[in-house]
């Protein structure tokens, strides 16, 4: 089960009291001060897990509490300091304030940390308030107590790239012809109900991390349908890749309504790269609607790629666009045969829309 947002409680822990006590030793008044300091309590510590995906944890478990420290004790001896509490998160998880809605801290990098709630010190003890003409304090500090507050936790998923889209426009199918991901696949709307991630392989290059976010319509940045819930993953892509239904009845006007959602959420996003897709060139429709589809992309001063994620066609111009965006150039020895397209494949490409992409 995806989980991307939590509200939990954290306490740290107080700090142990100072003690009052006394030497039993002749000569000495009272036998001396003799109380020990408490421990200083254990503060709460976010960490990011690479190895968590999902907020799923916090579903079961609202509330963390660290240890108190020790009180102190007597003949000097001061309390135990107690452990910190560390608690797991996935990278990527944003912490905010609950009763403000301040952010606290945002963990992008594996295993980075940061102190939640800081812990109480300890109080000092009796030993500490002796002086020439008080040689015999009974007072003592009470351990400070430890923070505590109310944090919600909303995870924002780190991906290379991100598949935007109108509902059935293949997100899903292409994901899974890519790579080893295999979310649902189905011939309804909303098949995907939350994100998935998938790692693509790329010759002679590291794999990239591709996310399937559920589709967007009309309205989603005010709560339609089931994106917005999930728009905020692709905050953190660093390439979008659009992929529109050229069977659909209306493909240049879906990219529109999916545009104008993204920018209506965050307009940042419309200035990050985007590789927009014509999917579903297996069918006739969809093939007949290519040359008009990217005449008018182009007309936009972009350039458009066709592929079919059912059938194959068009994926290795697709990553090899994607390996362009996010991946240094290749050394000269690698570089493809002369003559091999490396980019935008439709029906009736030739070379030279192919090397628009090389």
């Amino acid at each position: 089960m995806f989980i991307d947002r939590a509200r939990i409680f954290v306490k740290a822990g107080d700090g142990g009291d100072g003690c009052v006590a006394f030497r039993r030793e002749k000569f000495v008044p009272k036998g001396g001060p003799s109380g020990g300091d408490g421990g200083r309590g254990g503060s709460v510590i976010l960490e990011a897990d690479p190895g968590l995906n999902t907020l799923l944890a916090f579903r079961y478990r609202r509330l963390f509490n660290a240890g108190r420290g020790a009180h102190g004790e007597g003949s000097g001896r001061s309390g135990r300091s107690a452990e910190d509490l560390v608690i797991a998160v996935p990278v990527g998880t944003t912490v905010l304030d609950d009763a403000s809605g301040n952010q606290i801290a945002d963990l992008t990098r594996p295993h980075e940390r940061v102190v939640i709630a800081r812990a109480g010190r300890g109080g000092r003890g009796n030993q500490h308030f002796a002086t020439p003409t008080h040689r015999a304090p009974r007072e003592a500090e009470p351990g400070a107590v430890g923070e505590e507050r109310w944090l919600r936790l909303e995870l924002r998923l780190i991906a290379d790239a991100g598949l935007v889209g109108l509902p059935n426009a293949g997100k899903s199918s292409l994901l899974a012809r890519i790579s080893a991901a295999r979310p649902k696949v189905a011939d309804y709307p909303f098949t995907t109900t939350e994100p998935v991630l998938g790692v693509v392989p790329l010759p002679d290059a590291p794999g990239i991390v591709v996310a399937d976010i559920p589709g967007l319509i009309e309205g989603a940045h005010r709560g339609v349908g089931l994106g917005h819930e999930f728009l905020r993953h692709i905050e953190r892509t660093r390439v979008l890749v659009h992929l529109v239904d050229l069977s659909g009845p209306d493909p240049l006007g879906a990219v529109a309504t999916v545009e104008r959602e993204l920018e209506l959420h965050a307009p940042a996003l419309l200035a990050r790269p985007m590789v927009v897709v014509g999917n579903k060139m297996d069918l006739p429709g969809a093939r007949a609607e290519w040359p008009a589809f990217a005449a008018a992309i182009g007309a936009q001063g972009r350039t458009a790629l066709a592929i079919s994620a059912a059938t194959g066609e068009g994926i290795p111009a697709l990553l090899g666009a994607l390996r362009m965006l996010l991946l240094p150039a290749p050394p000269a020895e690698e570089s493809l045969p002369a003559g091999e397209k490396t980019g935008a494949e439709g029906p009736d490409d030739g070379p030279e829309e192919a090397r628009r992409w090389a």
